[in-house]
């Protein structure tokens, strides 16, 4: 990564006030993304500059509405976005990526590996498939479906009183008013993303407590 791209990061983490993430990890992340992208078609973002941007520093907003999750399923994680970058910031909370796809989470496995993350479970399965041994208080995602499907398929995954955390563009605002009635939207956030122009936001969905 060259000298300017590891400013905008830096900055970007001041910004963001997740100053104690540890940055080389983020660095290292990186660089594996771009070794393996070519074979494993891991993203369409090419440049250092905006894999910090929209990878890095994307995932990192939402990081300060987390503290509380201690357990947390990242749903259609891809390359691992978001939750390699949250992973590195919360060590001690554990997550799961969920992945259908053996190309990405063989990728996966490697920066799990590289990184040392031992908070980090990889899974390869379809979401609909997936049966974790405990249930998550946090489930994750940020390209996975619209918020009434993404809550309705992952419904099985999330303790009662747990958390739905949807990272969208602002373009995705009637996702928001045509939430089905049985959730609750508990709040919805403008992300501040560093040297970003797109807006992003974050819904937090609330599930309910069983009725059983």
């Amino acid at each position: 990564m060259a000298s300017a791209e590891k400013d905008v990061l830096a900055e970007g983490i001041s910004v963001l006030g997740v100053e104690r993430v540890n940055e080389q990890a983020l660095k290292e992340y990186v660089t594996l993304l771009k070794k393996w992208n070519k074979p494993f078609n891991l993203t369409a973002v090419r440049s250092d500059r905006d894999m910090v941007v929209k990878h890095l520093l994307d995932s990192l907003s939402v990081a300060p509405y987390l503290s509380s999750v201690k357990r947390l399923c990242d749903v259609g994680t891809g390359a691992g976005l978001p939750g390699i970058p949250l992973a590195i910031y919360f060590p001690d909370t554990q997550f799961v990526l969920l992945d259908s796809n053996g190309k990405k989470t063989r990728f996966l496995e490697q920066v799990k590996s590289h990184l040392g993350l031992n908070n980090v479970e990889i899974v390869q399965a379809r979401v609909e498939s997936f049966q974790p041994q405990a249930l998550f208080d946090g489930v994750i995602s940020r390209a996975f479906a619209d918020l009434n499907r993404m809550c309705r398929v992952t419904h099985h995954l999330l303790a009662d009183g747990g958390l739905w955390f949807a990272m969208k563009s602002q373009t995705a605002e009637s996702e928001i008013s045509d939430l089905d009635a049985t959730l609750t939207l508990q709040q919805r956030i403008d992300l501040n993303v560093p040297f970003l122009s797109d807006a992003r936001m974050l819904a937090i969905v609330k599930k309910g407590e069983s009725k059983e």
